[in-house]
This record gives structure tokens, sequence and C-alpha cells, in this order.
């Protein structure tokens, strides 16, 4: 075990607290430091990859897990216009549930309770909420992070794990502004009530458009169907997740697509449309500076288009404990922590731009789905509790 004894996390996401649940059951002292003033994952639907899912069971929480998700079925992509099938079937039944042995699909807010709940079973403290961090520093014994309610914390390690806008990484690894991806999405979940009349060509289908692409599956044991649309634009100026969207905003966007997309759309829940746009950073060098580490999106936001964004930052949390755990001292241990990451996330980076750009091409009629990457089981299958740890 290293020397560090007390950690310091900035950001109570799906990263910052798995990397918390992962230290606390290796001994650490550890303290979420949260901006905002409620703790609550906003959100709907995310896919939990196989390996992915398989990393949180290892923390303990396996059973509430597999009771909170379902199992992903088979993936049909079709034309957007016609509804054709260009790859993958039509699955319109409840495939059979082989708990951690394949990907999952869960509520994004479900997922973090369950993280919350774990945490603070272990330590009812570890979260703090209301702390907004303004600037962070070390030296050679610690490092230090300033929050804008005056209070001033010193911690053997500070994790960054403050989402792509991150104050940890504007402090001390560079100041550039994430930038546009020139992709906006909407999303919404649909009562299975209203959506059933939509819902015939199967439980998840990806519709493939020029320059749009639409995903729908269910969640929260098929009550609800999550909805996501992507697409290119140039325009879009506005920060933030969750700025509301209108119904005719989003269905002008759609108006080309296949029936059940619109009518999906039109049968949303008025008050559950939300939009944002995507943005991007190029990637750096390194995620830790001495005694300072930067973890999911604060490190290598990527686009969605793999559904693989919360999986790297969990990734990141159930490594670095055993990187800790492995590593006889702290720069040595984040050193070996980096480089089992590296390789991984950059594939799922360049591979996510390839599936981008396959999915909104300009001209699905012509679409050639079979070396798609959304196909490549190992990019999904990755197990962060057995990627070797170098010491």
């Amino acid at each position: 075990m290293t020397q560090v004894r007390t950690i310091a996390i900035v950001g109570a996401g799906l990263g910052g607290l798995t990397a918390a649940l992962a230290l606390l059951h290796a001994g650490w002292q550890v303290r979420v430091y949260e901006a905002a003033p409620v703790l609550g994952e906003v959100g709907a639907g995310i896919s939990m990859a196989a390996g992915t899912g398989r990393g949180l069971a290892s923390l303990g929480i396996g059973p509430e897990l597999l009771a909170a998700s379902l199992p992903v079925p088979a993936v049909a992509f079709a034309h957007y216009r016609t509804g054709e099938l260009l790859a993958g079937v039509y699955d319109r039944g409840a495939p059979r549930d082989q708990g951690f042995a394949t990907a999952r699909h869960i509520h994004r807010a479900d997922l973090h309770a369950i993280l919350l709940d774990a945490v603070r079973a272990i330590d009812p403290d570890a979260v703090l909420t209301g702390k907004r961090l303004i600037d962070a520093g070390q030296d050679a014994d610690r490092a230090t992070a300033h929050f804008d309610d005056g209070s001033l914390v010193h911690a053997d390690l500070l994790i960054g794990a403050d989402g792509s806008r991150s104050a940890v990484r504007r402090a001390l690894f560079d100041r550039d502004d994430p930038q546009f991806a020139g992709q906006i999405a909407y999303r919404c979940l649909v009562p299975i009530d209203r959506a059933a009349p939509y819902m015939g060509r199967g439980n998840a289908v990806v519709s493939i458009g020029a320059g749009r692409m639409f995903h729908r599956y269910l969640v929260r044991g098929g009550a609800l169907v999550n909805v996501i649309g992507i697409g290119r634009n140039a325009t879009w100026r506005e920060e933030g997740w969750n700025t509301p969207a209108s119904t005719s905003e989003f269905l002008a966007d759609y108006a080309d697509f296949h029936p059940d997309v619109t009518g999906l759309i039109a049968a949303a829940p008025a008050q559950s449309l939300i939009k944002w746009g995507l943005f991007v950073r190029p990637p750096i060098a390194r995620w830790n500076n001495g005694r300072v580490l930067l973890l999911g999106d604060a490190a290598h936001p990527i686009l969605p288009f793999l559904g693989l964004g919360a999986a790297l930052a969990i990734e990141d949390g159930v490594v670095l404990a055993r990187a800790l755990g492995t590593v006889p001292d702290l720069v040595g241990a984040l050193d070996a922590y980096h480089a089992a990451r590296l390789d991984r996330v950059e594939t799922v980076r360049t591979q996510t731009l390839r599936q981008g750009a396959m999915i909104q091409s300009a001209d699905p009629d012509r679409q050639a789905m079979g070396a798609s990457p959304s196909q490549n089981v190992t990019l999904f299958d990755y197990d962060p509790t057995t990627v070797p740890i170098h010491v």
C-alpha cells in the first residue's frame, strides 16, 4: 500500500463516486466535494458495457445493479426514412438475462443513487455538497483545494472528476475551453404506454440519417423508453447539459425520419425534452501532475456515439484504486494508472469518432455497417478489474 492516506475528489458524478467507493473499499480516507447544493444525477438512460458492469460489481453493488438494469437486446441499425434494416436484427422480445456477461441499460439516476448509497454506507460523511472549487495547488507534501465558501482542504491526493469543464484541469493542467463539436443532442424519456405504438420494429433501434442519428431503448424495467437524437449543427453556442427543448423543434430536426421516430418524439412529455451541445477537447499528454489526477471527462471527454463515456469514467475509478494498492509510491502509482488506461481511452476515442462518421453518413442508402465499431466486442468487454498494472 502507498503512503497516501487522504484523498480529495472534486465531483460527485459517476466517475467520482466509483473512485470513492473503490478507494474506500481499499482503506483510504476519502472526501468527495460536489459543487451542486443537492445531490442527484440528471440525465436519462446509459449503456453499461459488460466489463464496466463487472468492474462495478467488484465493488459490492452487483445485486443492486442487476435489479435496476436491463440486458441490452440485439440492436438494429435502420434507414432513417424507410425503416429498412441496414445491420443487426429487429429484436422484439426480452433478451435472456445473462447478468454481467453482456451489456446492460440503466437509468443514470438509478446508477448514481446506487453508488451514492454504497459510498455513504461505508462513510456517511464522505460526500459534501455546495463545494465549488475555485483553485487548486500542490507542494511536495500535499495537494490543496480552495472552495468558494472560503474553505481550504489539504489531501495527499487530489482527483479532478468534475467533468469536461473541470476546474481542477483549469487550475493545474490547461486553461483552454472545450470546443463545440458541431453536434447537438436531444433526449427525453417516454412512458411505455405512450411509446408502444412506435416500438414494433424492436426494443433497441438506431435510425441513421443524413448528418443525424436517433437511438431508442428501454430502461426502468421497460417502463420508460430512453430517446436520444444527435445531429450536426454549425450554429449552437449555448453551454449546459439541460437546456429545455420544445417538441416542435425536435420534430423539425427529424421531420423526414420514419413515423416510429417522429411518433416517439411527439409522444414524449413536453417537460422531459432536453437539448445540449456536444463539446470536445484535444487529448492531453498526461492526466496526472504530481499529487493531482484527472479522471473521466475531466481527463478525456469523448462524443457519445458508442455510449462509452460513462464507462470510461467508471473504469478509471476501478483501475485507479488498483494502481494505488499495487504500486508502492504515489507518483509511481499515478504513472502506472495512466499507463494502464491510455491505450484503452485513445482506442475508444478514435473508434467513437469513426462510429459517428459512419452513422451520420450523408448517404445511408450506401451505408456499409459490416465494419462498424459498435460490433467490436473487445471495445465493450474491457474489464477494469483484470487489466495489468505494471509496477
